[in-house]
């Protein structure tokens, strides 16, 4: 068998990462591992998922009088997990601003405390979103099917626990969260979005919700929907300015059908119901029905609410 010449190859990427080390003013050489663990989150989650829901998503050979036991030990397994992660990215947040090892682990433990605490509200609301994808579906026949089995109900599972870690300051676990669900999914959430009570999201392929979007209750959207941003201002140095208000603001009680594109902090009205493939850059009233049609020919003013929204949106 022809060998390989493994020590020119293994020499040049050592070289090329020392030159990126250099580049970001990081050590060539660390004392341990530097960054989470995508793998290791991957199982935290669904740890977490098992004892959420622990006759649904834990083990197959779980039984009712077992409920309990099996819930302590997976979330002492999870939490413990989460705490060495939760080290890893105040370490890696600390390399511009030392901070003591003491202080790090301090950190650390309150915020998987608070992590811990918010697990409850967590369940109450993924039973919300549950519920609305159930009584949203003429196809579903009970919450149980919906829950092992459709993909907007896993993202929004794996949402709600991201944006708790995103609220507690782990902006870096919470994107890695964020992003395994992307990939098992095809929905694309960032953990910074708010999103209410009761909330469906139909089929899913598709869709994305960007980071400063506000999402009311009983909401629903179809496949392909963009909440997206529609510029990105920079600052004096040319560079993008992080944080800022980007994203669409959908109030409660809104249908967005599939393919519809909404950039920019507009405001999407309480009860509007947008139709499939609309472009929308501008504010929608409240109770508004958009389609591509009355889009593309309506008169020069929106209706009251209820009529077809007109040339108001381009």
């Amino acid at each position: 068998m022809p060998g390989f010449d493994v020590d020119q190859a293994v020499a040049q990427l050592r070289r090329v990462r020392g030159e990126w080390r250099d580049a970001q003013k990081r050590p060539r050489e660390a004392a341990g591992r530097e960054f989470p663990s995508r793998k290791t989150l991957a199982a935290l989650i669904e740890q977490l998922k098992g004892a959420l829901f622990p006759m649904r998503l834990g083990p197959s050979d779980l039984r009712h009088d077992g409920e309990d036991f099996y819930v302590a030990h997976t979330l002492d397994a999870a939490l413990h997990a989460l705490l060495e992660q939760a080290r890893l990215e105040l370490q890696y947040v600390a390399r511009h601003t030392p901070r003591t090892p003491t202080e790090i682990d301090g950190q650390a433990r309150e915020i998987v405390q608070a992590f811990g605490a918010a697990l409850p509200g967590i369940r109450e609301l993924l039973d919300s979103d549950v519920l609305a994808a159930y009584k949203g579906d003429p196809a579903a026949h009970s919450v149980d099917e919906v829950l092992l089995c459709y993909p907007g109900v896993q993202a929004m599972i794996s949402h709600r626990l991201a944006h708790q870690l995103y609220r507690l300051e782990l902006p870096l676990l919470a994107r890695i969260v964020a992003e395994l669900s992307h990939g098992q999914t095809g929905i694309d959430i960032h953990p910074g979005a708010q999103i209410g009570t009761a909330f469906f999201i139909d089929h899913g392929t598709g869709v994305v919700i960007g980071e400063t979007a506000v999402i009311g209750q009983r909401v629903r959207v179809y496949q392909a929907v963009t909440l997206g941003a529609k510029r990105f201002p920079v600052d004096a140095h040319g560079l993008l300015q992080k944080g800022l208000p980007r994203h669409p603001v959908v109030e409660d009680d809104v249908v967005i059908y599939a393919g519809a594109t909404i950039l920019g902090r507009v405001t999407i009205g309480r009860g509007a119901v947008i139709g499939g493939n609309v472009w929308l850059t501008t504010d929608v009233p409240p109770g508004a029905s958009v389609t591509q049609a009355g889009v593309q020919n309506a008169a020069s003013n929106a209706g009251s609410p209820g009529d077809t929204l007109a040339a108001s949106v381009r």
